[in-house]
C-alpha cells in the first residue's frame, strides 16, 4: 500500500546496521597454512531487528503467501511473494500484475489515482515488516516526543528507483521497552516528484495477533506542525484480516477483459 519523510538526513547505514560475520578460509599462505577471513555482511540495524521480533519476526512474515483485509467497503487481496494486488470495491476493482495497474470500472464508480492507491493501504498496515524490503537505507532521526514520551526513531530512505515513489521518506518510532512500533512519519512525493519537507504522522497503538504475527487493527492520522504531534483524525480500521502461507492463484490479479491499463506519474 506499496509508494511515501523529510529533512536532509545524514544516513549511517553501516554504523547503525547490526552484521552478521561469516568465516572464510583463505588461500594457503606460506608453509600451506590456511587464514580465516571475517567477512561482515551488513543486515538491519539492531533496533529494527528487535522490532521486528516484538511483532513475531521478520522470517516469519517474509514466509507469508497472501494478505487479505477489507477497510469499509473494499477488500484487498495482496501476494506477498510477488507483490501483486487486487482491490474489491463497491462497482469497481483494480490492481497490480506484476508490470501494470489495471482498473475496471465500468460505471465510474472509483474516484482516485489507481497508480498511487493500488497498494497504500497494504503499505502502512505491512508496517514494520514493509521496512525490511530491498532497496532501503537506514539512517539515524532524532527521538519523537509525545504526551511526555520520548520514542527513539529509524530514519529510512530508499535508493533512486525503488518503487515509484523512491523519493519518499520514513520515520519509524518506537517504545524504547518494548521496540513495539508506535510512530510512522512519512513525506509523499509522488505527486510532485520532489522530495517534500512536510512529515505526516500515523499512530500505531492497536495490534492484534494474526497467524504469529502482530499486525495493526486501526491507524489514526494526527494533524501535526513538523514533529509536533496535535490532534487525531478518525481512525481506518482493517477488518477480516487474513494472512497465510497459502498462494493465492496468479490469475486474481490478471487484468479482467473490461479492464483497462492505467498510468500515473512515474519518478525519473
Amino acid at each position: 500500500m506499496m509508494k511515501y519523510i523529510a529533512m536532509v538526513l545524514v544516513f549511517a547505514s553501516v554504523l547503525s546496521c547490526k552484521s552478521d560475520t561469516k568465516k572464510i578460509e583463505s588461500v594457503k599462505e606460506g608453509h600451506g597454512a590456511k587464514k580465516e577471513v571475517n567477512v561482515s555482511i551488513p543486515g538491519y540495524p539492531e533496533a529494527l531487528m528487535k522490532i521486528f521480533e516484538n511483532h513475531g519476526g521478520i522470517k516469519n512474515w517474509k514466509n507469508k503467501k497472501t494478505l487479505v483485509f477489507q477497510i469499509g467497503e473494499e477488500q484487498h487481496t495482496i501476494d506477498l511473494q510477488s507483490r501483486m494486488d487486487r482491490i474489491d470495491g463497491p462497482g469497481y476493482s483494480l490492481g497490480f500484475d506484476g508490470e501494470k495497474v489495471w482498473l475496471q470500472d465500468v460505471d465510474k464508480a472509483y474516484k482516485g489515482d489507481p497508480v498511487f492507491y493500488h497498494n497504500l493501504r497494504f503499505y502502512f498496515f505491512a508496517m514494520p515488516f514493509i521496512l525490511g524490503d530491498k532497496g532501503i537505507i537506514y539512517g539515524e532521526t532524532e527521538d519523537l516526543e509525545y504526551e511526555g514520551v520520548r520514542y527513539p526513531g529509524i530514519a529510512i530512505s530508499f535508493k533512486s528507483g525503488t518503487g515509484v515513489s523512491y523519493k519518499d521518506e520514513y520515520f519509524l518510532h518506537y517504545d524504547p521497552k518494548t521496540y513495539e512500533m508506535a510512530w510512522l512519519g512519512y513525506t509523499v512525493s509522488y505527486r510532485s516528484g520532489e522530495r517534500s519537507n512536510k512529515v505526516n504522522w500515523i499512530r500505531y497503538d492497536d495490534w492484534k495477533e494474526t497467524n504469529g504475527l502482530k499486525l495493526p487493527v486501526a491507524l489514526t492520522w494526527y494533524s501535526s506542525e513538523g514533529r509536533a504531534i496535535k490532534a487525531p483524525r478518525k481512525p481506518v480500521v482493517y477488518e477480516k484480516v487474513e494472512i497465510s502461507e497459502q498462494a493465492s492463484s496468479p490469475s486474481l490479479f490478471k487484468k479482467p477483459q473490461n479492464a483497462v491499463y492505467v498510468e500515473g506519474k512515474v519518478q525519473e
